[in-house]
């Protein structure tokens, strides 16, 4: 369960504008100035449509109406209708392609996101949750959308508007003008009040927001655990606290917004009391006319409309910092397992031989800062074709040996070596290419399972893929499923056993027809019979290639050519299965614990 009193990354703000996020967030623009320049145009034409009404009213009371020139007074409305329609058009046409471009620089963003968690290694994974890097791809990129959209070239449309109808008023009567134009300390106060209120609430929703996500997110994930244990009561009750505190923040953000449009709303009542006492005491002195109020009076509405915009999307701005503030940070991120400057290429096939040198490993560090190892001073070779089985304790180094062969991690000490070549010499598409790897936590994705043994790969076709489906014993229950090969799978292959899923994994391998084959405790979940159908199809495929294969039960490993006990992250012993009996070692002692009686384990 989330703490209450837990920060999240989601829940910092930052700085309300920040000209160096902004300066990297406008260079996405670049690919499409032309569009931004035109889309400010017509922002710019569209504020120069506001200042029309206004003194096309002035001139129809002043000069149309008095001289009773009907002519006169039918082109002013044709004009002003007209003004309309193209005020019209080009605020549709400036939405349409702001949004145009928000979106598209958004599907750029996505994909330098999405390309950028393809690269990074595993060790960043396991320090970021999912519903974290979920956030940076979907929550985060739509706030910047909202920015690019609705903020930033929108923003011009709104500068324009207040500087179009400022120079208007002023050059028709800058005395008027400055009456008017007194209010504005108050709604900038206003403003500021409302920004600094409005940024605590948004903080406040941002964090409750966090909670409620992190909770929905595990109980989700462990609903299994919260049935079984009959806490369903208990957590909708804590439900109920977290949303009611998400409501009430929301709610406040709510209050804050029903107080300041209307506070702007009854300066905007001031300014044109103010405009309508003025003038009318000038107009009594013949210094204004009427059409010049009146003409006023609409200006002043329009001036505060753009005002009451900027102060809301102060707000916007705020969210957009923070969130750029997180992505450019993901996308800065060294990637460190990458490809070499100069990779030595294999050939067409390699021989398979395997080489551990030395080799110190650690995931983190202890409290007094020194590496805490998994793995110490670990040495061995696998020669080409050679089974070779690791055994030994949870928590030995199994899993870790298979992490680094695959170069998912780098080593901390050492070298492993690769047909007489260091992995960190290849590159790692060609390197993981040639080694095929079945796990015991098997993961499918959620389409058929054809393209769950192929994954997509162009070059195994669909016979490509029955054929390894059935060699290792995977058709028959495949068939049976009611769309055969192209039955869709649930999340992470939920429809099908833990078995069935297994030796949909295995299919996988064989269809990818690898050189080196790995195997990770891959029979554990597996009955007996099935057991025996994926060691005669795996003997079959073995032959000849290089193989590991981990396991915690040792009568899947008796075969193997040779086996490597690991204790404590160092190698203890290796030997056949006859040889380590004979040692009367580790590896004989863990052989009485596994088959001293019917209940040891299997």
């Amino acid at each position: 369960m989330a703490d209450v009193g837990a920060f999240h990354e989601e829940e910092a703000l930052g700085k309300a504008y920040d000209a160096r996020l902004m300066r990297r967030l406008l260079r996405y623009l670049r690919p499409y100035w032309w569009q931004v320049l035109v889309a400010i145009l017509l922002l710019m034409l569209g504020s120069a449509t506001q200042i029309v009404g206004p003194w096309l009213t002035q001139l129809a009371i002043d000069n149309a109406i008095p001289e009773s020139d009907i002519h006169y007074l039918v082109t002013l409305s044709l004009f002003f209708a007209a003004s309309l329609v193209a005020g019209f058009v080009l605020e549709y046409g400036q939405g349409l392609l702001t949004t145009w471009l928000g979106q598209t620089v958004m599907y750029d963003l996505r994909r330098e996101i999405f390309a950028k968690f393809q690269r990074l290694d595993l060790r960043f994974y396991d320090k970021n949750p999912v519903g974290r890097l979920m956030t940076r791809i979907t929550n985060d990129v739509e706030t910047l959308n909202d920015l690019f959209s609705s903020g930033v070239v929108t923003m011009f449309g709104d500068i324009f508007t207040l500087a179009f109808i400022v120079v208007a008023m002023l050059k028709m009567n800058w005395k008027l003008a400055l009456v008017a134009f007194s209010v504005l300390p108050l709604v900038f106060f206003a403003a500021f009040l409302f920004r600094a209120r409005i940024r605590e609430a948004y903080r406040d929703i941002r964090v409750r927001l966090a909670r409620l996500n992190a909770f929905l997110h595990e109980r989700f994930t462990g609903i299994r655990v919260v049935q079984l244990f009959n806490r369903e009561d208990a957590d909708a009750r804590r439900h109920d606290d977290l949303n009611a505190n998400y409501l009430a923040a929301h709610l406040r953000s709510i209050t804050y917004y029903a107080l300041f449009f209307p506070v702007v709303e009854f300066f905007t009542s001031i300014a044109l009391a103010l405009i309508i006492w003025y003038g009318g005491a000038e107009i009594g002195h013949g210094a204004v006319t009427v059409g010049v109020v009146a003409a006023f009076l609409q200006y002043s509405r329009r001036f505060f409309r753009p005002i009451r915009d900027l102060s809301e999307k102060y707000n916007l701005l705020q969210a957009a910092m923070a969130s750029s503030e997180r992505v450019f940070k993901l996308l800065d991120r060294d990637i460190d397992i990458a490809d070499p400057a100069d990779p030595v290429d294999l050939g067409a096939r390699t021989r398979g031989e395997i080489e551990f040198r030395d080799v110190w490993f650690a995931y983190g560090t202890r409290d007094d800062g020194e590496p805490d190892w998994v793995l110490r001073g670990v040495s061995f070779r696998v020669a080409p074709g050679e089974k070779v089985a690791i055994v030994g304790h949870t928590g030995a180094g199994k899993t870790t040996i298979i992490n680094l062969l695959m170069r998912f991690y780098d080593v901390g000490r050492g070298s492993i070596l690769l047909d007489g070549v260091p992995l960190d010499r290849l590159a790692l598409r060609d390197l993981r290419g040639r080694i095929g790897l079945v796990l015991q936590d098997v993961f499918l994705f959620s389409q058929d399972v054809g393209y769950n043994i192929r994954l997509g790969s162009p070059r195994i076709d669909p016979e490509r893929v029955r054929q390894a489906a059935e060699r290792i014993g995977a058709a028959p229950f495949i068939e049976r499923l009611p769309g055969g090969y192209d039955q869709e799978l649930g999340e992470r292959g939920a429809s099908l056993s833990v078995g069935e899923r297994q030796l949909v994994s295995f299919a996988r391998a064989l269809a990818f027809d690898p050189e080196i084959l790995i195997l990770d405790e891959a029979t554990s979940s597996v009955d007996s019979e099935l057991e025996e159908h994926i060691e005669r199809a795996t003997d079959e495929l073995l032959e000849g290639r290089t193989s590991l294969v981990i396991a915690h039960r040792l009568s899947t490993v008796q075969n193997a050519h040779r086996i490597l006990v690991l204790h404590h992250g160092e190698l203890r012993e290796e030997g056949t299965h006859d040889e380590l009996l004979r040692k009367d070692g580790l590896y004989a002692r863990l052989h009485e614990l596994q088959f001293a009686s019917p209940g040891g384990v299997r």
